[in-house]
């Protein structure tokens, strides 16, 4: 029973919080000490700097951002996901202005949660190549 509240969990998380854009419900997910092992080398990887990524870079680039959950497997306090963000580049991303285009982020990531919320994320993304696409490199 724990595993499938889990994955509610991080729907809700990736729904509301960042499809919709609601600060409250990141802030309500995210542990206090909740930490994101996919931030860079160097930056800060708690859940404030998580919640800047999500709503203050990645839906500034893609207002219109819209996220398919393919599929989840959960096992014991975590929860992977295979899953898509779609939007269209209409504000400036990480540096890159406005291109207009339609792009695909595919995302696999793992979860581990404690008491309804994330303490700790692992993430793999094709983010890297969207942001050489949009910048023409």
């Amino acid at each position: 029973m724990m595993t499938e509240q889990n994955k509610a969990v991080v729907i809700r998380f990736n729904k509301e919080g960042i499809e919709a854009g609601n600060a409250e419900v990141l802030r309500e997910i995210l542990a206090a000490d909740c930490v994101n092992h996919t931030a860079p080398a160097g930056a800060p990887n708690g859940p404030d700097s998580m919640i800047y990524f999500l709503n203050r870079v990645l839906k500034t680039g893609f207002p219109d951002l819209t996220v398919t959950i393919h599929d989840q497997l959960a096992e014991g306090d975590k929860v992977t996901t295979r899953k898509e963000f779609r939007g269209t580049h209409t504000g400036e991303f990480m540096g890159v202005p406005p291109t207009h285009k339609s792009v695909v982020i595919r995302v696999i990531d793992l979860i581990r949660l404690r008491d309804g919320q994330y303490v700790e994320h692992w993430g793999m993304s094709n983010l890297p190549e969207v942001i050489a696409e949009l910048s023409g490199r």
